[in-house]
């Protein structure tokens, strides 16, 4: 996913002399591209998340689309304030981008687990999350930032490139994106990259329809609870902890609305804290089933 963002990017900035990059002193190997055809809206700001996103905040001030790319709790709970007073606050053109979702970097440990990103990045008002699940969802939702430059947060999965459909879809806040649809009332509804333990799922959940929902956020929330009416069960899958995450966020627009639904929500057992492994070996361990 991450060098299909950054070819992507590429292709955009040919076109939109507005788009810039900032990296936080890493991806290199694969942001070279970028910053080779690009060398004047390419910038290092070295091992300083704070001052990157200020520097962010400061270039979209001056009507640029910056993407602030790093790798998982980097760009987001290093710099928590600087996204909410700069970035939030002021609807700043800024895309953030995180590399390493779930267990992605499970080899360099807790540090790099990005398993609670939704819970902060999702508590800011005017924060759009896009989290794709293969790399035409991907593509989708950057069709959609590019026209829409606003508060944003990109969750990449490191080496994903999987994909779903052959088709790019059409990807709007809080639009579900059907895979797998026989007109019941039980569904699986996932975000990011699930895929596979989707696929699990429906082995034993035959009877199942499923969707993904790339982008969501607080301001799409309350669309949910009209859509989730027609069932009667559903199943919420995310490569995140369960506080604060993608499931909490569809439970939240059905107590708002007072719906009655059965949701079950999988998500990352918490015992994966403090396990050191491959991204294939906490999955299986700890990962959502």
């Amino acid at each position: 996913m991450r060098d299909l963002f950054i070819q992507n990017l590429t292709n955009q900035a040919k076109i939109n002399k507005k788009i810039v990059l900032v990296v936080g002193d890493l991806g290199f190997g694969v942001v070279e591209t970028f910053k080779e055809k690009f060398p004047k809206r390419f910038y290092n700001a070295g091992v300083a998340e704070q001052s990157m996103m200020g520097i962010a905040t400061g270039l979209a001030m001056e009507g640029f689309h910056v993407f602030v790319y790093s790798i998982a709790n980097f760009p987001t709970f290093r710099c928590a304030e600087q996204i909410r007073n700069d970035v939030d606050y002021h609807k700043s053109s800024i895309t953030i981008v995180s590399v390493g979702s779930g267990v992605g970097y499970g080899n360099l440990g807790y540090s790099h687990h990005g398993i609670q990103d939704f819970a902060l990045m999702r508590s800011f008002p005017n924060m759009l999350i896009a989290s794709p699940s293969d790399e035409t969802e991907l593509i989708g939702c950057l069709n959609y930032l590019y026209k829409n430059p606003q508060p944003s947060y990109l969750r990449l999965d490191k080496s994903l490139k999987n994909k779903n459909s052959n088709k790019v879809p059409v990807i709007k806040p809080g639009k579900w994106i059907f895979y797998k649809k026989i007109n019941n009332k039980n569904i699986v509804i996932s975000t990011g990259a699930t895929a596979h333990n989707c696929n699990n799922l429906l082995k034993t959940y035959s009877n199942y329809d499923w969707c993904t929902i790339p982008m969501w956020g607080m301001k799409s929330k309350l669309l949910q609870a009209k859509k989730l009416a027609k069932y009667k069960n559903v199943i919420t899958v995310e490569n995140h902890l369960q506080d604060g995450g993608f499931g909490s966020w569809l439970n939240e627009s059905l107590l708002i609305n007072k719906n009655k639904i059965n949701i079950i929500s999988k998500f990352f057992n918490n015992k994966v804290i403090g396990v050191v492994g491959s991204e294939d070996y906490l999955n299986s361990r700890f990962g959502p089933k």
